[in-house]
């Protein structure tokens, strides 16, 4: 049983300043805002796959205005915490597969931001071939993630997923991450990009 929500209702009107606090240990969000700026600089229509509770979409609503956002994930809490302009983001508890089957090419961006590890090893590229259909021609995917190192804060942010969602995580290599990207036919535009603080976040690029 996950302890997460647990800890969250003990936060209670604080619950989004410490979610912000303790992600950032781990992930440096404005370091992620820039990269995501000189790889994707005007798109217009974007999904975001596993938005959870709203963290990243507030950081893409801020830095694509004038885009078209729709967050989704199987959560329920799915943008709960989320505090950004409301006029273009829409969040939904749909599948990247229902997406794909009934908005086919619709969009020009694609973002995961350290969801795979927590999607099931037997379902990861068909969750990854969806993204590519949801696509239109030219669309960029830009997929961050968490490197597995035989480090100590590895084994803190494994713990920490593992016991706060309740999820059975298993990290992917950036190498591996690519090698995943090709086999469902990702051309992958870039070497890996390395995010603050910790070598262990790492961003790709890749073309539907």
């Amino acid at each position: 049983m996950p302890i997460g929500p647990v800890i969250r209702r003990l936060f209670g009107r604080h619950e989004h300043r410490v979610a912000a606090l303790f992600r950032a240990f781990f992930f440096d969000i404005n370091d992620y805002k820039r990269r995501l700026q000189t790889w994707a600089s005007a798109p217009q229509r974007i999904l975001e796959v596993g938005c959870g509770e709203g963290a990243v979409t507030e950081a893409l609503a801020e830095i694509y205005p004038g885009a078209e956002i729709m967050a989704i994930d199987i959560t329920p809490s799915v943008g709960r915490l989320y505090r950004g302009s409301t006029q273009r983001v829409r969040f939904q508890q749909v599948t990247v597969e229902e997406v794909a089957r009934d908005r086919p090419g619709e969009f020009d961006l694609v973002v995961f931001s350290d969801v795979i590890h927590h999607v099931p090893e037997a379902l990861r590229r068909e969750v990854l071939d969806a993204a590519r259909r949801s696509l239109g021609p030219g669309g960029l995917l830009v997929l961050k993630d968490w490197e597995p190192r035989r480090t100590p804060i590895h084994w803190l942010c494994h713990a920490c997923d593992r016991w706060l969602t309740g999820d059975r995580v298993s990290h992917l290599t950036s190498g591996e991450m690519s090698a995943l990207l090709s086999s469902v036919s990702f051309r992958p535009l870039s070497q890996d990009v390395r995010l603050r603080p910790w070598a262990n976040n790492f961003a790709l690029l890749a073309h539907a």
